[in-house]
């Protein structure tokens, strides 16, 4: 398709496209959607993970950066799923920290899923932006690099384990679905991929409050850039500390629990 078209894999966009089809009806199925599912799709590519997405049923909105593979993607698959799918021409994000506007108005306010192949350089703030900023977001399923996926599945006292770990399990819940080789996608990568499934938490460990959240990830953020160091040392040592957390501890040996007590007596 891309060579009739005198196109390639731009390495800027992070274009490695899904093509074992096991893993591709795999991904779907673990999604759960079906008819009457609203899907976002971020970088869809050459349609091959959205025609079976809109195969089962689903509506898809699709957000594609690339305008070469948006225009193939008008020809190739919009005329078949005219009533399925819209596509969105633009980056998702909206500089760091808020989604693309034409996105949100697409979706506009409706539940949703995200099952994507994500372009990896925005994995990590558009999976966090969904868990803990955006409450009509059902679930994500997402191929990642695995060294990120590693990061979301890490425990404490792991070098893995961070903000973006404790921030994401302070709201859903991620489960490991499979691991992919690079022969999984065309051209294949230079890393192990991994499909992971991020599903909120009935009960989240912190207020559904997107400002309480969005707090808590600053002070993540204040306490990990000096992980080596006691909590005493980053936040003083003569304020109360919770229960069974002592100024001698380290940020990385705290649960996300406990990482929560601390921020609401060291909000600052």
């Amino acid at each position: 398709m891309l060579a009739l078209r005198g196109l390639t894999p731009k390495h800027r966009f992070g274009q490695n496209f899904l093509v074992d089809h096991n893993h591709l009806r795999k991904f779907v199925t673990a999604s759960g959607v079906g008819a009457g599912s609203l899907v976002l799709e971020i970088g869809p590519g050459t349609g091959t993970l959205s025609e079976a997405i809109l195969e089962s049923g689903a509506q898809v909105i699709a957000c594609e950066l690339d305008r070469d593979l948006a225009a193939m993607l008008r020809e190739t698959l919009m005329p078949k799923y005219a009533a399925q799918m819209e596509l969105i021409e633009g980056d998702c994000l909206d500089g760091k920290h808020a989604i693309n506007p034409h996105v949100l108005r697409a979706l506009g306010g409706r539940p949703f899923t995200l099952v994507a192949n994500l372009p990896y350089q925005i994995a990590s703030p558009l999976m966090a932006m969904l868990a803990c900023e955006t409450p009509h977001c059902l679930g994500q399923f997402v191929t990642i690099q695995r060294d990120v996926a590693d990061r979301l599945l890490a425990s404490p006292k792991s070098g893995e384990y961070g903000p973006l770990t404790i921030s994401i399990g302070a709201c859903a819940q991620v489960e490991l679905l499979a691991t992919l080789p690079p022969g999984c996608f065309w051209p294949p990568p230079k890393v192990t991929s991994a499909m992971i499934a991020i599903r909120p938490r009935a009960i989240p460990f912190i207020e559904a409050n997107i400002a309480a959240r969005q707090a808590f990830s600053v002070f993540l953020q204040r306490v990990f850039s000096k992980r080596r160091k006691q909590l005493g040392s980053i936040l003083g040592r003569e304020h109360a500390w919770p229960c069974e957390i002592t100024p001698m501890q380290r940020p990385e040996e705290l649960t996300v629990q406990q990482l929560l007590a601390l921020w609401k007596v060291h909000p600052a």
